[in-house]
This record gives structure tokens, sequence and C-alpha cells, in this order.
């Protein structure tokens, strides 16, 4: 990642401990579950990747700088025409009201960043994406930092020689992230939601 936007050196962030979501224990809150339920906003994949990026870069009231430097976008765009970074993009209408990016190798995906100019839309994205993960075979979210906002899913930290075991074995798995079965993972992630009420 960057230090900042105008940093054109990569950095390697390693942190200990580190945050992952595990895909298993995905925690759905009953209020943003209803918000599922009745919401009109509409949810695609890597139709707008570099829209996501640059929203996530914008500048907002609480984040008034940003660490995605236009060598880090770069990348990313890069890699995501080689198919291995993708977004989530929430829309209402045609306008792009929330998102996240992130990389894909093997099992693992490596969320980078999330924005939302709607209500919840963000987080309706992380939970889209991690119906696809768990449709596509993927054994690894990792979050590289358990926020407050990523532990009301579930985004848990552990120590850096348990992550890196997780990922070398994340990293021989086959996944695959436009995949059949995402509306029924979705579906299920709801119910066991709508069962627990």
């Amino acid at each position: 990642m960057g230090q900042s936007a105008e940093d054109r050196r990569l950095a390697w962030f390693d942190p200990d401990p580190r945050g992952i979501l595990p895909l298993d224990r995905f925690h759905l809150p009953r209020r943003l579950a209803r918000t599922m339920r009745t919401t009109h906003f509409t949810v695609t994949a890597d139709i707008a990747f570099e829209a996501v990026i640059d929203e996530c870069a914008s500048a907002v009231l609480k984040r008034p700088t940003t660490w995605i430097s236009g060598r880090l976008r770069a990348a990313c765009v890069a890699l995501h025409r080689m198919g291995f970074a993708h977004s989530i993009e929430i829309w209402n209408g045609d306008t792009l009201v929330g998102g996240l990016y992130g990389v894909a190798l093997g099992g693992a995906f490596f969320g980078e960043s999330m924005f939302s100019r709607a209500r919840d839309a963000s987080k309706i994205a992380l939970v889209h994406l991690v119906a696809r993960l768990r449709a596509g075979g993927f054994v690894l979210l990792d979050t590289q930092f358990a926020t407050m906002h990523l532990m009301q899913f579930g985004t848990v930290e552990i120590p850096r020689a348990e992550y890196r075991s997780r990922l070398a074995t994340a990293l021989r798995q086959s996944a695959n992230f436009h995949c059949a079965g995402v509306s029924a993972a979705l579906a299920s992630l709801v119910q066991s939601t709508t069962d627990m009420s």
C-alpha cells in the first residue's frame, strides 16, 4: 500500500496481529439483513473497477487524505485487467453509491478498501463479497486490520504465524470469483439471520 496519495513508494504491511474475516463465521447484523431485503440497490461485480478504486481514494470528511497513490492505483488496475483484482459495486439507479475492491490469489481474497455514499452501501457490498467468496471456494478473507466497522461482521485478529499458515493453505486452493451459486449463497446468509431473529 502507499503511505499517501503523493508517495511513489509502495510499502509492504505485515501487521501482527492480522485481521481476517472468517467466511464460515460471518455475522450479518439483523438490521442490515432487513435493509437488504427491502433495498432497491443493484449489485454488480467487476463492472466499474476503476470507478470503485477512485471513489475509495476520494477525500471524505472522516478521511481527508488517502493512502491510495497513483502508483498503487495503476498496479491494481493492471491486476484487474489480468483477472486478479475485483470489485463489488452498489448502484442506486445509474449512480454508484458504494463498493469495495481487493485482490484474489488462489483461495485468498485481500480486501483493500471500501466506500459508501449511501447508508449501508459498503456494508451491503461486503455481504455480497462474502457470499461470492463462499460460493467460489475461497477460504481466507484478509482484512489486514480488525476495525470496529469490520468487527461487527465477525472480523478477528490472529497472530502473524497463524495468518501465514492460513495464507499458505489458501494460496494452494483453487477458487473462482466469477462462479455460479452466488445468489444461493447470498440467500443463505440472509435467511440464516432471519432464522435467528
